[in-house]
């Protein structure tokens, strides 16, 4: 069971970084305005969930990669706590919605105790 939860961590990193790069524009909007060069954290950011869900992929780099994911998704609570703060009920997207920011945020907070629990398992 440890090995399918480390393999589909690895395989969600890695497919979620390489959207990164398909999909830019998608992850734009989830950087913060002033964090500013959103560009750059798109691409920095993408290119290390592809370089950790590969960690995560080898069993003798598993404990370091799911260290690393869980510190790299803690970061994504940057984004997700601006969105709870920018979120209104009248937003006609259900995630612009504080419910639904509330959800991303909760979601977020699942990922980091997935790759906590791959990594102390390892």
């Amino acid at each position: 069971m440890h090995a399918i939860a480390a393999v589909a961590l690895a395989v969600f990193l890695v497919a979620t970084g390489v959207m990164h790069f398909l999909t830019p524009g998608y992850f734009r909007t989830l950087i913060p305005a002033r964090l500013g060069q959103k560009r750059l954290l798109v691409a920095v950011s993408g290119a290390a969930e592809v370089v950790v869900g590969a960690l995560v992929l080898v069993p003798a780099g598993r404990q370091a990669g799911g260290w690393a994911a869980a510190t790299l998704i803690t970061c994504y609570l940057i984004s997700h706590l601006d969105a709870l703060r920018r979120a209104h009920p009248a937003r006609p997207r259900l995630l612009e919605r504080p419910a639904g920011a509330l959800a991303r945020l909760a979601v977020n907070v699942l990922y980091i105790a997935w790759a906590a629990a791959v990594a102390a398992s390892a």
